[in-house]
This record gives C-alpha cells, sequence and structure tokens, in this order.
C-alpha cells in the first residue's frame, strides 16, 4: 500500500481514537451500535485499539429487525464471544409483540422504521447518554449534516438545523436530563478508507461482503437474496448471481450488487469505479428524497 494512503489512514485512525477517548471521557454511560456491518466492524476494531490492554468500556447494543442475515448474526456472537464483550440486543419482534409499535402491510413493507422505537428503548433502558455509530458523511446526504457529536432532545429526535460548532475538534457534550448524543467518529472516513484500512489491519469479514452464488430477485431495481424473510412474488424469477454487499443491514431491504470480487483488493478496485454509493441499493432509501432525514429526525441511527 502507498505510503500516502498509510499515512491518510493513520490520520484518520487518530480522529477516530481520539473521539472515541473523549466519548469515554465526557459521559457517564457511551454505547456502540453494533449492527454487524462493515463500519460498526471497523469501530469495534477501534475502539479496542483505543482502549487497549483494557477492555472497551461500554457496551455493542444491536437492534434486532429479526430478519438479519444469518451471516451476519453468527459473525456478531464469535465476534463478541472472542472479544469478551458485553452484547445489548433490542428486538423489533419483542416490541411488536408488545404493542409498542405496529408492523407495516403491503408489499413493500420493511421493519427498518420500527427500529426507532426499539433503539430509543435500548437508550432508555440502559440509561445511555452517548450512542457511538459508523455513520459517515459520504453515505448519504442526510447524514453529510451530521457532526461528530451530535445533539438528540428528550424524544430522541435530531434537528438539523440546530447543531452545535466544533471549532478545532473541541467537543461540547453537555445536556439536559433525558437527552443523549449520538458520536460518529467515521464521519470523516468514506467507504474506500473503510476497505483500505480493513485490508491494512486484516480486519475479518461476513462473508456476505465478498462475492459468492446466491439465490436472487430482482424487485423494483434491487438485488434482493431469497430468504426466509424474501420470497418471489408473482411475476419475479429466481436466479442464481454472482453477487455481494456492500453493505448490511435487514435483509428484506438490503439490495446486493453483481460481482465477482472476492478478495479485499478485488474489492477496493471495485468501489474505485463505483459511480454511485454503497447505500444507493437500499430499498428504505429510495422511498422519497428524504428518507433518510426524516427517519433520523426521528430517533434512527
Amino acid at each position: 500500500m502507498p505510503d500516502y494512503i498509510v499515512t491518510h489512514l493513520k490520520q484518520l485512525e487518530s480522529e477516530a481514537i481520539y473521539i472515541l477517548r473523549e466519548t469515554a471521557a465526557q459521559f457517564e454511560r457511551p454505547a456502540l451500535l453494533f449492527s454487524g456491518g462493515k463500519d460498526s466492524i471497523v469501530m469495534t476494531h477501534l475502539a479496542r485499539k483505543a482502549f487497549w490492554p483494557a477492555k472497551i468500556p461500554f457496551p455493542l447494543v444491536h437492534v434486532d429487525t429479526g430478519h438479519n442475515f444469518r451471516e451476519t448474526i453468527e459473525y456478531r456472537d464469535n465476534l463478541v464471544k472472542e472479544m469478551g464483550a458485553n452484547l445489548v440486543v433490542g428486538s423489533v419482534q419483542k416490541a411488536i409483540d408488545e404493542g409498542r409499535v405496529v408492523e407495516e402491510k403491503g408489499p413493500n413493507a420493511s421493519r427498518n422504521f420500527l427500529q426507532i422505537q426499539t433503539l430509543l428503548d435500548c437508550l432508555e433502558e440502559g440509561q445511555y447518554d452517548a450512542a457511538l455509530g459508523g455513520g459517515r458523511r459520504d453515505e448519504e446526504k442526510a447524514r453529510a449534516k451530521e457532526r461528530f457529536f451530535s445533539h438528540r432532545d428528550e424524544f430522541g429526535q435530531w434537528d438539523p438545523k440546530n447543531q452545535r460548532p466544533e471549532l478545532w475538534n473541541i467537543f461540547n457534550g453537555k445536556m439536559n436530563p433525558g437527552e443523549h448524543f449520538r458520536v460518529f467518529p467515521l464521519s470523516n472516513w468514506t467507504e474506500m478508507d473503510v476497505w483500505q484500512y480493513m485490508k491494512q489491519e486484516d480486519i475479518p469479514l461476513p462473508s456476505l461482503y465478498f462475492a459468492h452464488e446466491r439465490e436472487v430477485v430482482v424487485r423494483n431495481g434491487t438485488i434482493l437474496a431469497v430468504s426466509e424473510f424474501v420470497q418471489p412474488r408473482d411475476g419475479e424469477t429466481v436466479e442464481t448471481r454472482q453477487i455481494r454487499f456492500r453493505t448490511m443491514g435487514d435483509a428484506t431491504i438490503t439490495g446486493a450488487v453483481d460481482s465477482d470480487a472476492s478478495t479485499m483488493d478485488m474489492i477496493i478496485e471495485e468501489v474505485a469505479a463505483a459511480r454511485e454509493t454503497e447505500r444507493g441499493n437500499r430499498a428504505d432509501d429510495k422511498r422519497s428524497e428524504s428518507a433518510m432525514e426524516d427517519r433520523k429526525k426521528q430517533g434512527y441511527f
């Protein structure tokens, strides 16, 4: 890897570690939001570096939609066991069963929006005053508006027009009772940075990120993997294609891409040539022009 890339990644790593340590210093009960996706995996790796040789000083919080890829859950459980970390799982299915949220109906129903209430419940039950997330500004235009320390009011809501200045990396974590912060140490990273860093650090990943043959259907222009959660509808044809996933989420809305990239180097080449962001194939982001921002205002990641 060229020296200028190594230096660039070292600067990003140092910035993220500084923010992780600053979060641990400023807040009483931080937590790390862990989805099993590459960004949260990198976040966990950075947290281990930041506090080594001690264990990371906060739990991993996973909001489980009940529609997760099997490989993601297996990876999560193996990582938690290997780290000896504390895992807290919030269940969307439990929230549905208890009547706290109502599942969507119709052909394009999704549980993605239901994660909001489950996340807020987890934060309240754990009395977490800061939630570390792997969001990056290059992912989506709403996420580009986030600060490193992003304030949420007592209802868990985000106001993009009323954010605090962050001059010279001075972060203001003061808040009123009942409020909390979302913290985004990877804000300045790009998808390419994440892949190059994972290659440099030799970070293992779920197999879904690498090209593999899978039965799929194409629905509204999105390639969806056939599973217990995604079944072909009338008029849809099941076909076997070589695919991989650029982002990880609910299996019912997370689209794949055609790919033969089976190694880190091949994926880096593919990302360099891509002309669409990794969330460009997420069905939940296609619901409206402001779909992500609308969800974030109500407490989404």
